[in-house]
């Protein structure tokens, strides 16, 4: 039976939209990633054939996954920005395989400062086109659960796909199965659920799987409370949270997930700006061990083969 060591690949996130992402690859590539995820936000502003020729060129024969990109904003309204939203998942969705990719993940969208309920009808209208587009590519479509901005249940401006109760909601309307998550502890965390039961009840949906972290401060919730003027939850890079990410891989493994952790590294409040790489390679290293480090072929017959 062959067995793929890098089943689980640990990467990072590259912005798209931004003027040279190419050159950026090419610098971190280096340290060691296995896989990358290109995103955009809100407007893809690239020739995605030419970009992704360039990708490949920079990557050659290094063993490096292009699996998922990334589309982010709010493809459920129609201000400009919205419109180019939507464009752009269709640009990516009819592109990627240029880049080899079989994933694109982002937000859903939502009908700003509306409870969550209230975008559904849109939801389904829009990721029903959206999905069978991408079925007829092979690609599947995954969800970030993350709020943005404080988004909850009653109001937000980018996303309903950020709470357990939500995804009922969202697949029990469209039942595809190319739709799922793009899923990370830290957005549970920031509202105080614990992620690890939900890879057991929800890992079968998951498509894709950011590399961020929160560290919780029990100590400012018990003094000012959850949502009071002291920040209680802090976003951190892989290694430096609370989270015990060789569970977590564990867990994904149990599941059967095969795909990448990427890891999102600048929302730190430490390991940011000039120290965000340092951030970075430092989860990179700590998620491989997490893994289990070097892939170490079992040197008998294995049992049952």
């Amino acid at each position: 039976m062959a067995i793929d060591p890098k089943a689980i690949r640990i990467g990072t996130m590259i912005r798209g939209h931004e003027p040279d992402p190419v050159t950026y690859l090419e610098k971190i590539l280096p340290h060691g990633f296995e896989s990358i995820e290109p995103y955009f936000w809100q407007t893809v502003n690239k020739d995605l054939p030419e970009l992704a020729k360039r990708f490949k060129d920079v990557i050659g024969d290094r063993d490096v996954t292009i699996s998922t990109l990334g589309m982010f904003g709010n493809p459920l309204e129609d201000r400009e920005k919205d419109v180019e939203t939507l464009r752009g998942w269709e640009m990516l969705i009819d592109n990627a395989h240029h880049f080899g990719a079989t994933c694109i993940a982002g937000f859903t969208g939502r009908i700003r400062n509306r409870p969550i309920e209230e975008s559904l009808p849109q939801f389904k209208k829009v990721w029903g086109e959206l999905s069978r587009r991408a079925a007829d590519k092979g690609i599947r479509i995954a969800f970030e659960n993350c709020a943005m901005h404080g988004g909850n249940w009653a109001t937000g401006d980018w996303n309903i796909a950020h709470n357990p109760d939500a995804w009922s909601m969202m697949f029990n309307e469209l039942p595809e199965d190319n739709l799922g998550l793009e899923w990370e502890p830290c957005h549970q965390m920031a509202y105080l659920i614990d992620p690890i039961p939900q890879i057991r009840e929800w890992g079968h949906k998951f498509f894709h799987v950011h590399g961020k972290d929160a560290t919780i401060r029990w100590d400012v919730i018990k003094k000012h409370g959850f949502g009071g003027k002291e920040k209680a939850v802090w976003m951190r890079t892989p290694g430096f949270g609370d989270t015990n990410w060789a569970d977590v891989i564990s867990e994904l493994r149990l599941v059967g997930y095969t795909g990448a952790i990427d890891i999102e590294g600048w929302h730190d409040p430490v390991y940011r700006e000039e120290l965000e790489m340092v951030g970075q390679v430092h989860a990179l290293n700590y998620l491989k061990s997490c893994r289990g480090g070097d892939f170490i072929p079992y040197p008998g017959p294995l049992k049952g083969a």
